[in-house]
């Protein structure tokens, strides 16, 4: 896929990101009988396929369980949380459990295909990726590093929908080995790693109002 130039009026600029990145916060109370419109979600869908991830390799699944049912088995695994069963949608990111050749492959063949090459001029890329997650002393933290790129989507997933005026909850508040068996995970390439609910706040939540509690920049960002 060619990159797209960006056009300028599409730019967003600073004072509507820094609105949309104070506006949001964790949503606790969603309005249940508000969904998120079909063009909405799709571009949050496509903010989930656009994320980074190191080297590309984009080790993860993103779950959309829409089945009432489901929701509301999950929900006592989720400390009881109503996001679960009352948001519009509810997403399970799911990482990668290990990495093997095969994965490597996937990416080269994908790689080769969009910008014309052959996995042939792409060797020296794979050898540099085999070296560093199979071989290498990476190897026996991929869970770790696995999960690290989920959150990096997730960190995409959540600005993406600030910036679109839809609300969201990050869960880490859940029971991954419970939600792996609910899901027929187990014994499977992936696993539950976070959970995010999104859709639109319900007009009594405290938690809106609140004052957003965050340290100054001068004590988080240091240059040297």
């Amino acid at each position: 896929m060619m990159r797209i130039p960006l056009p300028d009026s599409m730019a967003c600029t600073p004072a509507d990101l820094a609105g949309a990145l104070r506006w949001r916060y964790a949503t606790k109370r969603f309005d249940a009988g508000r969904r998120i419109p079909a063009p909405i979600w799709a571009a949050l869908e496509d903010a989930l396929v656009q994320s980074p991830s190191s080297y590309g390799l984009q080790p993860w699944k993103f779950l959309l369980i829409e089945d009432p049912k489901l929701r509301a088995a999950l929900r006592p695994h989720s400390w009881d949380q109503p996001q679960i069963t009352d948001c519009s949608h509810l997403v399970v990111f799911l990482a990668r459990t290990a990495i093997g050749p095969e994965d490597l492959d996937r990416l080269i063949q994908a790689t080769a295909e969009a910008r014309g090459l052959t996995a042939e001029q792409l060797e020296p890329y794979r050898s540099l990726m085999q070296k560093d997650l199979i071989d290498g002393p990476r190897s026996g933290a991929i869970d770790r590093w696995a999960s690290n790129q989920v959150y990096i989507a997730l960190g995409t997933f959540l600005t993406a929908a600030a910036l679109m005026a839809v609300d969201a909850c990050p869960i880490e508040g859940f029971s991954p080995a419970d939600y792996d068996r609910i899901l027929h995970l187990e014994g499977g390439p992936y696993r539950s790693c976070v959970v995010c609910a999104a859709g639109y706040r319900h007009h009594e939540d405290r938690y809106a109002s609140l004052a957003k509690v965050r340290y100054a920049p001068e004590s988080l960002i240091e240059i040297r």
